[in-house]
């Protein structure tokens, strides 16, 4: 795809002009032939007939689908539809049963996102893009680079990773966690599709100094960005920190995780500032429109928090 020249002032970081609603999709729904793998967060436009292109989102280490519903509505708002699988619920330092679980989602979504879509709104899958955050983020990487065993028979066509991290610091020994993705080779991800990485500034930092970095140097955004082959862009959130994406209340035990790492003065611009480069970067390349993008690229300091651009073209 050939970047255009122009720019133009981007409205990404404002709610789209589509009404939205949050689906949860069991996996034992009676009402539905054919049920999930998984438990489903689906982010939809509402109350128009038109097809839309579908994101795939898979959360960080025992996150909650909900922790991303904020982000979710904001991403569907500007006409896009967002499938978020609930990976499990716990898990170690091996992420191979999740990969295999978001395999087998996307699978699903040819046979039964439509049925669960509101009335008139439908999928276009032949504009599939993968997300994945922190650990999700590896997941998202590690499936398109074919680690899974299962085998996927809808290929995605981009991917963002927002944050992405390949360890769980001192919890697994401050190493990659299985399978391993990042190989520390300059561009040796062979992904066949543009590639953006979103990081975080503060994630690499300890909170208190004490606690594990969140996004630990040599296993983050950096070393995944430094692996993607053009065309990939790479996208710093110099004073935010790695959980400020999710939404702004995240309760229970697993909204104490949230708590663990460095962040920022407020998560509201952060979420402002991944969702409005998540849409800029599926128009550019699923709807092939990249004036957002463009517009992100030549003038930085039109995004809500203060970043660092690199494109690799």
């Amino acid at each position: 795809m050939t970047m255009a020249a122009s720019t133009t002032t981007t409205d990404v970081f404002q709610p789209g002009k589509y009404k939205t609603v949050l689906i949860t999709v069991g996996t034992s729904s009676s009402n539905l032939a054919n049920p999930p793998p998984k438990p489903l967060l689906i982010g939809a436009p509402t109350e128009v007939a038109e097809e839309f292109p579908v994101m795939v989102l898979l959360h960080g280490y025992m996150m909650e689908t909900s922790f991303y519903s904020q982000l979710i509505q904001h991403v569907s708002s500007h006409g896009f539809i967002v499938v978020a699988p609930q990976l499990y619920t716990c898990s170690g330092c091996d992420s191979t049963k999740e990969i295999n679980a978001a395999a087998a989602t996307t699978n699903w979504l040819s046979q039964g996102l439509a049925a669960v879509l509101p009335p008139l709104v439908r999928p276009n899958l032949a504009k599939l893009a993968l997300a994945g955050h922190s650990r999700g983020g590896k997941d998202a990487f590690a499936l398109v680079l074919g680690k899974s065993s299962t085998p996927l028979t809808l290929p995605f066509t981009a991917l963002l990773g927002i944050d992405p991290v390949d360890g769980m610091g001192t919890w697994c020994g401050n190493i990659q966690t299985k399978p391993p993705v990042l190989t520390y080779v300059a561009q040796s991800f062979d992904l066949k599709m543009p590639v953006m990485v979103v990081g975080s500034g503060l994630g690499e930092d300890k909170k208190y100094n004490v606690l594990p970095a969140c996004a630990p140097k040599g296993l983050n955004h950096v070393d995944f960005f430094e692996e993607c082959r053009p065309p990939a862009c790479h996208i710093v959130a110099k004073r935010y920190g790695h959980m400020d994406m999710l939404d702004d209340e995240t309760n229970g035990v697993k909204g104490v995780a949230t708590c663990m790492c460095q962040s920022g003065s407020s998560r509201e611009p952060m979420r402002r500032l991944v969702g409005g480069v998540a849409v800029a970067f599926l128009r550019a390349y699923l709807e092939r429109d990249d004036r957002d993008l463009m517009a992100l690229k030549d003038t930085p300091d039109i995004a809500p928090v203060e970043i660092t651009v690199e494109f690799r073209l």
